[in-house]
């Protein structure tokens, strides 16, 4: 009796061998397993981008908001006030640049005048040097006195002072045109800044009501009616559920034959009975102590060498059957199916997998 049943063992236990070691070759040694994984989510954090006292608050804590949707109001009657000072200044600064092209058309009323008065000096003293030049021929030949020749001279001397000052009018009045130009530039560039004033004195008044960037859940409500708020202060948290994805924290021996596109198992610890099928979506470019805010300093005292973990984005299926279920910060373990890569993607290792192809569901490589 003893002989039959350590034979029917023995039997049992080869087959038992047999059949792990197969599974072993076919299938478990291309799965890479791990429970350091967390559902997360691209989280919205709501901050006011003005400082002021909440006024009114239209949200409450797990309430599904729409993107655009009005989350919290702050008092706006500094704002409304600013606003007003802003577009008062702009219509001074209209006014202004206004004023300086009136002056410029004046000034260049200014110079046409003083020209005139050039050119009318210029034959003046065209008139008065012809007269000269008559007395002083005559003067010669005692046909014309001497007083009248004093006076011709005079004359002459007269109207080439007057020309002189003439031309130094033209100058004066044409560098006025100058100044009064530059002047004009200097108001357009208050009447630019009084614009953009405004601009900013609006941007401010908008953002008195704080609105939804996203669609998703209302979570972490902080902001309360009456508090004062600053720019960057939390006010809330919006959780653009069900668009979630899984991050898992692989160890770095089990990178190996990992890439991106190779289906994954997602079961959730508070779904137990209800898998999910997901996809290698990413690496990170770094291992989780190189982000973390104390890195290791391997290069001083002792080294003792730790296994490092590199964070996986695993993608979740937006139609799954716990697609509206999921939460970001519950646990679950994934397990990914290393066999549907090539041969050639093998020696790349981890730093070509951002460039690697998604494989082909039908695609099964030879051991």
């Amino acid at each position: 009796m003893r002989k039959p049943l350590l034979i029917i063992t023995i039997a049992a236990l080869l087959v038992f061998g047999v059949g792990g070691g197969w599974y072993w070759w076919t299938d478990w040694r291309f799965l890479q397993s791990t429970d350091d994984a967390y559902v997360q989510s691209d989280v919205s954090l709501i901050s006011p981008k003005i400082e002021g006292y909440i006024k009114e608050v239209r949200v409450r804590d797990n309430e599904p908001v729409a993107a655009g949707q009005v989350l919290f109001v702050v008092d706006d009657r500094d704002f409304a006030a600013k606003l007003a000072q802003a577009e008062a200044a702009l219509a001074t600064a209209v006014a202004s640049v206004a004023t300086y092209a009136t002056r410029l058309k004046l000034q260049q009323a200014m110079i046409d005048q003083a020209a005139a008065s050039l050119r009318s000096a210029e034959a003046d003293l065209n008139r008065a040097q012809l007269d000269f030049k008559r007395y002083a021929a005559l003067a010669t030949s005692d046909y014309a006195s001497r007083q009248r020749y004093e006076s011709a001279d005079a004359d002459s001397r007269k109207a080439d002072a007057a020309l002189g000052k003439a031309r130094a009018a033209l100058v004066a009045e044409q560098s006025q045109l100058a100044v009064l130009e530059s002047q004009k530039r200097e108001e357009e560039a208050k009447l630019a800044q009084a614009r953009a004033s405004l601009q900013l004195a609006k941007n401010d008044l908008d953002n008195t009501v704080i609105r939804a960037p996203v669609a998703g859940i209302a979570g972490n409500r902080a902001g309360q009616i009456g508090q004062y708020v600053k720019p960057g202060s939390q006010l809330l948290s919006l959780v653009p559920l069900p668009r979630v994805f899984v991050t898992a924290n692989f160890k770095e021996t089990q990178l190996t034959r990992m890439r991106p596109g190779q289906p994954a198992e997602i079961s959730v610890d508070a779904y137990p009975d209800q898998p999910l099928q997901g996809r290698v979506e990413s690496f990170a470019p770094g291992s989780g102590a190189q982000f973390s805010l104390l890195p290791p300093d391997n290069a001083t005292g002792n080294f003792t060498k730790i296994v490092q973990r590199v964070p996986v984005r695993i993608s979740v299926p937006a139609d799954g059957p716990l697609a509206r279920l999921l939460r970001p910060g519950l646990s679950v373990t994934v397990t990914v199916d290393t066999r549907r890569e090539g041969a050639a993607e093998a020696s790349d290792g981890i730093l070509g997998a951002a460039h690697a192809e998604p494989a082909s569901p039908g695609r099964r490589p030879s051991p």
